[in-house]
């Protein structure tokens, strides 16, 4: 059996942005109600993150967007600031201990106390870029990851993979000119779909040209048509750049229950794409994985993808 650690802290529960938001704190208590039901909690063990410190924070947003969280949440009332993003007071400290649940992974992979790791976290974070929360995101949970295996531990190339139905426009701003992460993302595209970015001509700029490789797909793409892209798409790309690490955004609103996406994926599609990414660690990095939960919001489809995304995680 793999070592897979599993990150939750209560505070997540305690971030609300609003009634009938799909972006809610039950979405975790599903998760969270089906892992211990499954009897997989028993066999994780939860660990509880610490938040990450500001300066984990300001390698990838300013120091005047973290102020402007902190100010906001500071106001003791839900603030709007986006047509679907908003501030309760909670919300900025369950963001600082979202990004801090996906180093403290880091950490745990890289010294060796487990082989890879899930963070059951919100807010999500592919949306957020430098100066700009966005679609229910405050923090950039995998940038701050990337940059922080980076810094901590020295790593000269690190492999940020998306499969969300929505393209992770903040991860590909945050590293579009940078030869050293390489992002890759599969989501539903139009460009009427949110948030509009994502067309297989986005490749990156400057020195970072070729290292940012997306592949947009139509409504009503399934399973197969996913496995096919990561085995003939991504695969040749993953072999090319040779990861020390391997971060994974692992949204679940790719399922074909979930109210936001067009796609027609099943959970058992999802335990055959962890398989994939698993085996591309494997070869690559010593098996180094962490998976960060982006977005997903069916509870019953959500809750029963990240099952069987840990049964192929822990096994």
């Amino acid at each position: 059996m793999a070592r897979t650690a599993f990150y939750f802290h209560p505070e997540y529960l305690e971030h609300q942005v609003g009634a009938n938001h799909p972006e809610c704190p039950e979405r975790l208590v599903a998760i969270m109600d089906t892992l211990d039901r499954e009897g997989l909690l028993d066999q994780l063990g939860v660990r509880q993150p610490g938040p990450a410190p500001v300066e984990s924070l300001t390698r990838i947003h300013s120091p005047a967007h973290i102020e402007h969280l902190a100010r906001l949440s500071g106001l003791g009332r839900l603030v709007a600031i986006g047509p679907d993003t908003g501030l309760s007071p909670s919300t900025f400290g369950a963001a600082c201990l979202a990004a801090g649940a996906g180093a403290e992974a880091i950490d745990a992979v890289m010294a060796g106390e487990v082989d890879n790791a899930f963070c059951a976290v919100r807010p999500p974070g592919h949306h957020a870029e430098r100066d700009q929360a966005m679609g229910f995101c405050y923090l950039n949970n995998a940038a701050i990851g990337a940059r922080h295996a980076q810094e901590r531990h020295g790593l000269s190339r690190v492999a940020i993979l998306d499969w969300d139905v929505h393209h992770g426009n903040g991860t590909q701003h945050s590293f579009e000119e940078d030869p050293s992460v390489f992002f890759f993302s599969i989501h539903q595209f139009s460009p009427f779909f949110y948030p509009g970015t994502g067309a297989a001509h986005e490749q990156g700029r400057g020195p970072g040209l070729g290292y940012t490789l997306n592949a947009p797909v139509p409504p009503g793409a399934t399973d197969a048509d996913f496995l096919r892209v990561f085995r003939q798409v991504l695969r040749p790309a993953i072999d090319r750049f040779r990861p020390e690490f391997i971060l994974l955004s692992a949204g679940f609103d790719a399922h074909r229950d979930d109210p936001l996406g067009e796609l027609e994926l099943s959970a058992e599609g999802f335990a055959e794409l962890t398989a994939e990414v698993r085996h591309m660690a494997e070869d690559h990095c010593q098996g180094r994985l962490v998976s960060l939960l982006e977005g997903g919001y069916d509870f019953a489809a959500t809750a029963a993808a990240v099952a069987a995304h840990l049964r192929v995680l822990m096994y």
